[in-house]
């Protein structure tokens, strides 16, 4: 299997940080360093993102084995694991895989749940992007700004692009074998429930939680908690940094009492 590309930071316990469709590990940057002062981070690329290879199949399960191979050669073979969006849910399906690799795990902003298909407008632009093969990142915006007039997915997007040799730019992310596969990436993880530690954390404002959400991740995950974060929407570890890194902190440092059921504003992470 080939290796992950991954950024790593800090010192302690080994915490796997796991970014969204279409992102890279520098997109979790700002969690990386709140956290990197008590753990190991380590800041991957998902396959077929990012520098990491391009592969096949691309399902739930290929990526959470990647990343349990990850984990196996550089963290001792047991880890915690945050992940946003997609990521969420391949480290949601490597704990319900191999529950032992896992010691905890946050969610964020995603349930255990088969969504619907809602990135047919970003899948445009991405192709518009990729048959325009633009000169500069001004001109993929305007390309992106046919299709999309949500300003913080076109800078997300624009994140993921390289010049090649030609001086075109081009997607870092394996675009085709994504949306090919888009269908196995909206699916819901499977297997026994998971029983360690768990914390969903979600913005008040998303409709990624829903209440059918919810009750999946309390069957799949029966000791989890949730968090959440007043103010935020999809993006919330973007949106409300202080907000989220004091909820995953209080969280991953293992201090029960000091855990909230809720995390309302920009509450400090001390």
């Amino acid at each position: 299997m080939a290796a992950l590309y991954a950024g790593v930071s800090g010192g302690g316990p080994p915490l796997v940080l796991l970014h969204g469709l279409f992102g890279m590990g520098s997109n979790l940057g700002a969690v990386a360093r709140a956290l990197a002062e008590r753990f190991e981070v380590h800041q991957l690329d998902l396959p077929n993102h990012g520098r990491s290879p391009w592969m096949a199949p691309v399902s739930l399960s290929a990526m959470a084995a990647s990343v349990h191979g990850y984990v196996r050669e550089h963290c001792a073979g047991r880890a915690r694991l945050l992940g946003h969006s997609l990521g969420a849910k391949v480290a949601m399906q490597l704990a319900l895989s191999h529950p032992r690799a896992v010691t905890a795990l946050v969610a964020a902003d995603m349930a255990p749940v088969a969504y619907p298909p809602s990135q047919r407008a970003v899948f445009a632009a991405i192709r518009a992007v990729a048959a325009a093969a633009p000169s500069s990142r001004d001109r993929a915006a305007t390309v992106i700004r046919e299709y999309l007039q949500d300003e913080a997915v076109l800078r997300f997007l624009l994140l993921s692009l390289r010049r090649d040799e030609s001086g075109a730019y081009r997607w870092r992310f394996n675009a085709a074998a994504l949306a090919e596969n888009y269908a196995e990436l909206r699916a819901a993880p499977a297997g026994n429930p998971y029983r360690g530690d768990t914390l969903f954390v979600y913005g008040a404002h998303s409709t990624y939680m829903s209440e059918a959400g919810r009750a999946a991740a309390e069957a799949f995950f029966p000791a989890a908690e949730f968090a959440r974060i007043e103010g935020a929407g999809h993006w919330l570890h973007a949106e409300k940094p202080q907000a989220f890194n004091a909820a995953v902190s209080r969280f991953l440092d293992g201090s029960r009492k000091a855990r909230l059921p809720e995390a309302r504003g920009d509450v400090d992470a001390g």
